[in-house]
């Protein structure tokens, strides 16, 4: 036993010793060195060799994080069917074919459903409908009530819709 454990701190030791020596002493010969900082060039972000124009604080659009969720949600489902079909074959020749791929059919549709849901709330769409922006929880009357003093279609018509007219 503990043979066994001395192997595993001998080879931990080499792979750390490895790493320090690839990383300090490999990188300090390999590494381009800056002849003087007192350029601002030299001190300035590097993007992809274009120069840096306006402040990296940026605020990006929500339907970019959407869309990476919506993405992400698919990429996991598809994570999971590939081991599943991997011991489909051994499952169903056990007699569990049939649970298990009823399994499977129970996870496809609850993330159609969430796919669906998605879509008909309108976040699978880049630029967004006027239906779909329209913030009011209530319904449209065509009478107003008392004490509104803007209340129907025409009131609605006449704000301006968040974002609209954008790219």
């Amino acid at each position: 036993m503990g043979y066994d454990l001395t192997n595993v701190f001998i080879f931990l030791l080499f792979a750390v010793a490895f790493v320090v020596v690839t990383v300090s002493v490999l990188g300090y010969i390999l590494r381009p060195r800056a002849k003087s900082l007192d350029e601002p060039a030299k001190r300035e972000t590097y993007e992809c060799g274009e120069p840096a124009v306006g402040s990296s604080w940026v605020r990006f659009d929500i339907r970019f994080y959407t869309v990476a969720l919506i993405f992400l949600v698919f990429d996991v489902e598809v994570a999971f069917l590939y081991p599943w079909g991997v011991v489909f074959e051994g499952l169903r020749e056990k007699g569990l074919g049939l649970f298990v791929f009823t399994e499977m059919l129970v996870f496809i549709a609850i993330l159609v459903v969430g796919y669906i849901y998605c879509w008909r709330k309108g976040d699978l769409d880049w630029v967004k409908s006027s239906e779909s922006q329209r913030v009011s929880r209530r319904p449209i009357s065509a009478s107003p009530r008392r004490g509104d003093a803007k209340v129907g279609a025409a009131s609605d018509a006449a704000k301006p819709l968040v974002g609209a007219g954008k790219n």
